[in-house]
């Protein structure tokens, strides 16, 4: 995503989703990953208005509209139907694979794919 984006900002809920899980590998991970940059969104309430999401995705889209953000990046679909409905340029996983592969910094999706669903760190239904 470096490559792809120079830098990515991600908020403080997100930053502790991702170390929630295998803190000890992926606190490493992380800080190996300086382009990586945690930031707080500005008014914490403003995360607090989308119902039915979880703390990160509600700041992220927090995040993207205080910022003006050139793209979000996500996955969850009640997530991505309030990005669509606030008009924030949207993408997922498979989306950064296929601007990836566009690229020419990957060969191949299917392969990343494969790989992603047997972590089950992602899934893909109806391909």
């Amino acid at each position: 995503m470096q490559t792809l984006f120079g830098q990515v900002i991600i908020p403080t809920a997100v930053h502790a989703e991702f170390l929630a899980i295998e803190h000890t590998a992926r606190q490493p991970a992380l800080a190996a990953a300086p382009w990586i940059k945690t930031t707080e969104i500005s008014d914490p309430r403003l995360a607090l208005v989308y119902l039915g999401l979880d703390r990160g995705e509600s700041e992220v889209l927090a995040l993207a509209l205080e910022r003006s953000a050139r793209l979000v990046i996500m996955d969850e679909r009640k997530g991505r139907r309030y990005a669509q409905r606030l008009a924030l340029p949207l993408t997922g996983t498979l989306g950064l694979l296929l601007l990836a592969k566009e690229k020419q910094l990957i060969t191949a999706v299917s392969p990343l794919i494969d790989q992603l669903q047997a972590s089950n760190l992602f899934w893909v239904f109806g391909i």
